[in-house]
């Protein structure tokens, strides 16, 4: 598993905006749709931070496995290393802030395949 330093072109979400971007933080907000996901992934050593705006987000995380519902106004913070995808249940889209921070920023994708067998 190859780390990125931008994995954006590896998916497509309806928006995405950076409010603050410097060294180890950043904070970017988020729009998807019900058919669009955040790809399984996990950072060397930045935490990821959700904080929802509008609708609803689903983390699925591994190393425990568990699945959690986030509706605005809530907060998660997954830590560095621990593999999450980020999906919308809901039918309309789901806006949210992703605060990353604690180190340089970088992106380790895995496969489908990779992620079923962390479980």
């Amino acid at each position: 598993m190859k780390a990125l330093k931008d994995a954006t072109h590896l998916y497509k979400v309806e928006r995405r905006a950076y409010h603050a971007e410097r060294k180890e933080f950043r904070i970017t907000e988020i729009q998807i749709s019900s058919t669009q996901c955040i790809p399984w992934h996990s950072h060397s050593s930045v935490q990821d931070t959700f904080y929802v705006l509008e609708g609803a987000i689903e983390l699925f995380l591994l190393e425990p496995e568990e699945k959690i519902r986030l509706e605005p106004h809530q907060i998660y913070a997954v830590a560095a290393k621990r593999p999450h995808l980020v999906t919308n249940p809901g039918e309309s889209s789901a806006t949210f802030l992703v605060l990353q921070g604690g180190g340089e920023y970088d992106n380790i994708q895995l496969t489908e395949l990779q992620a079923r067998q962390h479980v």
